[in-house]
């Protein structure tokens, strides 16, 4: 049986991000792309699931930027069987969630994998839609924000993390999607020198595929945030700094 991961690139955004001179992109130049940490996490969930089962990770992703083989290798040195790319004319483009999972879906039915493992969300969206969305378009029972999951007589159980450490246990039939925020252990390390072995042994599987029409959204304008205010750090004795904050709320029409 089949598992499949869906890995997507992003901007890494612990570096400054710059604007394009066109005002509706970033600069490209200036980027340098990651592995979206969640996938990372969904990627190492799959594992766990597969060496207990026996199951085969097969690991999928659409390349919008050009430079996703680095992490198709790193997931096949990891464990993964199978590498899947998905190309087409929208690299350097930003694919919305619909749009992804439309390109995603008839691979998925290719493949006929008991699972699909997603990252729950993506820092360039931030929406947490592409499981659910898979999902709607497969017909297939679906959880996010899973932290840990468990394959037991034909069925996939599942925990999910709520509010305030609260937690739930589901138990899904199969196939299902799942979008995961983290896995039961820590994503694991594979050392370089492994991945360039992978490079030289193994293949990528790259599919030709068109975006849908209307699903690619048109972006008319990219902003800096706005420096709106302040912050001064009060330092002295705590009479001194009662004493300042005082003076600060009456300043502002407070007290």
């Amino acid at each position: 049986m089949t598992i499949v991961v869906v890995m997507e690139q992003v901007p890494d955004v612990v570096e400054e991000l710059a604007i394009a001179p066109s005002g509706t992109d970033l600069d490209r130049d200036a980027v340098s792309y990651v592995l979206n940490e969640y996938d990372d996490h969904a990627l190492e969930e799959a594992l766990l699931l597969a060496e207990a089962s026996g199951d085969e990770v097969v690991a999928v992703g659409i390349d919008t930027t050009g430079e996703l083989d680095q992490t198709l290798y790193t997931a096949l040195a990891k464990g993964a069987r199978r590498a899947i790319k998905l190309t087409g004319d929208f690299e350097g483009t930003w694919l919305s969630t619909r749009a992804a999972a439309r390109l995603l879906v008839p691979v998925i039915q290719e493949l006929g994998p008991r699972l699909v493992l997603t990252g729950v969300q993506a820092p360039d969206d931030l929406d947490g839609q592409l499981a659910p969305t898979l999902a709607a378009l497969l017909g297939w029972p679906h959880a996010s924000v899973v932290i840990g999951s468990e394959l037991v007589d034909g069925v996939v159980q599942v925990r999910k993390e709520l509010w305030g450490g609260i937690t739930m246990t589901l138990e899904l039939e199969l196939p299902a999607v799942l979008g995961v925020q983290a896995a039961r252990q820590a994503p694991r390390y594979v050392p370089i020198s492994r991945v360039r072995q992978v490079m030289r042994e193994a293949s990528i599987e790259t599919r030709e595929v068109e975006a849908p029409d209307g699903l690619v959204p048109a972006v008319t304008t990219l902003r800096v945030p706005e420096q709106a205010g302040r912050a001064e750090i009060l330092t002295g004795s705590p009479a001194e700094i009662a004493d300042r904050i005082i003076e600060l709320l009456r300043a502002r029409g407070l007290l």
